[in-house]
């Protein structure tokens, strides 16, 4: 019987080839994917007292597998979502192998079939007009960055980009010709174009204008020039957020995230009555199924349905009479 090869060979493999330059993912995705496989691999050194290097790809069996992911739960308090992440990342990783190593198939299929768990799901998190005025109104536009932060949280809000294709949009992905769209590389290295309406056009139009910091191309930069971090975004956003509360006190109740942004933008382009199948289009969603999970957060959608139903009439209650001699002679056993 031949001997299980090693795993460390098949991971260099399986980032640099697979992952960096077959798939050509996102940095996020790599980091994410980086982190699992770390955590895996320090569980199975304290478990089988193994250097990472010298594990052999039948150490990863489904056992260990299991209690890496009961142990992320119980030991790291990790939730159900990230377990089930983990999971994805491990089960790529041996769809690869399966593969480069065919005469693992066995073990291979055993990782494979551990299921992912069910969760709750939380209901989306969205604003009102009236809360997307305020914050929109926050921001001091006669200074550079007011300008700025303001012509951000339209273009977020009006588009639905993600936090990662707003900070990596550059000057020449605006097109304010007509048709005037926004151009990004959203998930998947996707490319799409979002349309721009008029006022967002405006603001662009405006902001463009401003002197460019030390000749870059991000479309908002920091003062220095350089590109902003999801973090600055964010630590932007919760600032007027802060602001805007005074004149939109729902707010201070709320956990505004630049993803809240853009679940925002979709409530609103559905309680438009646009269909689902363009919002996913709109959004850069893979499935329509994730788009779908706005119908289910909307009430008002859910009280217009009600509405069309026709009342049921109540009448006085009647014994059940069997319209068939089978269902008949059933009853009355």
């Amino acid at each position: 019987m031949s001997a299980s090869p090693s795993a460390a060979p098949l991971i260099e493999r399986y980032f640099t080839v697979r992952l960096m330059r077959q798939r050509e993912v996102s940095a996020h995705t790599i980091a994410a994917y980086r982190d699992t496989f770390r955590l895996l691999f320090r569980f199975a050194q304290k478990r089988l007292r193994k250097l990472p290097s010298a594990l052999a790809l039948e150490d990863l069996n489904a056992t260990l597998i299991d209690a890496f992911l009961a142990d992320l739960e119980t030991a790291r308090g990790a939730s159900v979502r990230t377990r089930n992440l983990r999971l994805t990342a491990i089960r790529s990783f041996f769809r690869f192998v399966s593969f480069e190593e065919p005469a693992a198939s066995a073990l291979i299929q055993r990782v494979l079939a551990i299921p992912a768990k069910r969760h709750d799901k939380r209901q989306i998190d969205f604003l009102t007009r009236t809360e997307i005025d305020a914050i929109l109104a926050a921001p001091d536009c006669t200074t550079w960055l007011g300008c700025r932060d303001r012509t951000l949280l339209l273009l977020a809000v009006q588009t639905g980009l993600r936090l990662s294709e707003l900070v990596n949009l550059d000057r020449a992905s605006v097109h304010l010709a007509a048709p005037a769209h926004v151009r990004c590389l959203g998930k998947g290295r996707k490319e799409r174009c979002t349309p721009l309406p008029s006022a967002t056009q405006e603001a662009l139009k405006t902001w463009l204008k401003k002197p460019v910091r030390c000749d870059g191309d991000a479309l908002f930069p920091s003062m220095h020039g350089e590109r902003l971090s999801a973090d600055a975004v964010q630590a932007l956003l919760a600032k007027h957020v802060r602001t805007a509360s005074a004149r939109c006190p729902s707010l201070a109740s709320k956990r505004v995230s630049p993803h809240v942004l853009r679940h925002s933008t979709a409530m609103e382009l559905l309680q438009a009555g646009v269909d689902c199948s363009v919002i996913a289009l709109w959004l850069g969603h893979e499935s329509i199924e994730t788009t779908q999970t706005y119908l289910h957060a909307h009430l008002e959608l859910k009280e217009a349905a009600l509405a069309k139903l026709v009342p049921h009439e109540l009448g006085e209650p009647s014994r059940f009479q069997a319209s068939d001699q089978l269902l008949a002679f059933l009853d009355s056993l």
